[in-house]
């Protein structure tokens, strides 16, 4: 029975300095690349035959890492379609000086509403737009052939991911909080049925 692993890249320098990031290419912090060999361990047992990424430093070093630390190298597939939420005119910013800049109710809205987007940028309901369809016709393909597939991506496009498999409404995957580094590993049917879902922590 193939095996789905879900993570969420380890901690990035803006994650650290709670600043919006989205699509900002921004380097993992000592700490991330710490969650990532920690992530590792969970996983230890595991073999995967492909990894997924996105088009961001920070999911593909955590994924460099993670495999390191595996020792694996499967083929990695990297691609935008799984990047993190873009966050619009938010970007860059602190969250505490955005919360002032625009109203906390406003920015809790733009944060945690599920289709709601900030301005210039996405809302949940649309990154999982663009990473459903890929989920569909990639690595949904591969767990049909049977393969194990990991995944290294970011909050919100593994929220989108879990959404789908834990069959999740809009206004479910809103409360939905993804730790850093902290595997979510599903076993799957061929056929892509959930069977058992677990969180691998060290």
């Amino acid at each position: 029975m193939p095996i789905l692993a879900l993570v969420r890249h380890g901690q990035s320098l803006w994650n650290h300095e709670n600043r919006f990031t989205g699509f900002v290419d921004v380097p993992l912090t000592e700490q991330g690349r710490n969650e990532a060999r920690k992530a590792a361990d969970a996983l230890k047992g595991l073999k995967f035959d492909v990894a997924y990424t996105s088009a961001l430093s920070r999911a593909q070093e955590t994924l460099s890492i993670l495999l390191d630390a595996l020792g694996q190298r499967p083929p990695v597939i990297r691609d935008a379609a799984l990047n993190e939420r873009h966050y619009g005119d938010l970007q860059g910013l602190n969250k505490a000086d955005a919360a002032k800049e625009f109203g906390e109710k406003q920015v809790h809205i733009w944060r945690r509403s599920y289709d709601v987007p900030p301005p210039n940028g996405e809302s949940l309901e649309m990154t999982a737009k663009r990473v459903l369809p890929f989920y569909d016709r990639a690595i949904a393909g591969d767990l049909r052939q049977g393969k194990n597939v990991l995944v290294v991506a970011h909050g919100n496009s593994n929220r989108s991911l879990v959404m789908r498999l834990d069959k999740l409404s809009g206004e479910a995957v809103v409360a939905l909080e993804l730790a850093t580094g902290v595997p979510v590993v599903y076993d799957v049917t061929p056929e892509g049925q959930v069977v058992s879902k677990r969180g691998a922590t060290p």
